[in-house]
């Protein structure tokens, strides 16, 4: 996991910046440069709060790649030790030396990527949904 962070962070990097950079061209932020505000003003109360729910959404889609990787090495043969447990591995014995596919080996790993998946996915949907200023309702 160390290994895939490390060498998935520049994808994420390029994704903020590009984020960020197209903040600065709202009319909000020029409207706030015009008025002169501060730099820091500009950045904490115009542009952070509009550009982290994308961020946080792509941070959850992240994780949840990670884990289908991780998952996808193991089952390989290409992750962890095989004494420490992984789902790849667990799913990989559900494959036996001569072929045939052993359902009820797999079903349980496989339902437990399948629902943790998910739920990052859904947990990102739901904080972009309370984090995002563009989706609140004036009252």
């Amino acid at each position: 996991m160390i290994i895939i962070g490390i060498t998935s962070w520049t994808g994420d990097a390029r994704f903020v910046r590009a984020e960020f950079f197209k903040l600065r061209n709202q009319d909000f932020v020029q409207a706030a440069i015009s008025l002169g505000l501060p730099l820091r003003s500009i950045l904490f109360r115009h542009m952070l709060p509009n550009g982290i729910a994308p961020v946080l959404v792509n941070l959850t889609f992240g994780i949840a790649g990670a884990i289908f990787i991780e998952s996808a090495l193991s089952f390989l043969g290409f992750g962890v030790a095989p004494p420490t447990p992984s789902w790849g591995q667990m799913l990989s014995t559900g494959v036996s030396t001569s072929g045939q596919f052993l359902w009820w080996l797999t079903l349980f790993p496989g339902l437990a990527i399948f629902f943790t998946v998910t739920a990052y996915n859904l947990l990102g949907e739901g904080l972009r949904d309370a984090i995002d200023p563009k989706l609140r309702k004036a009252v």
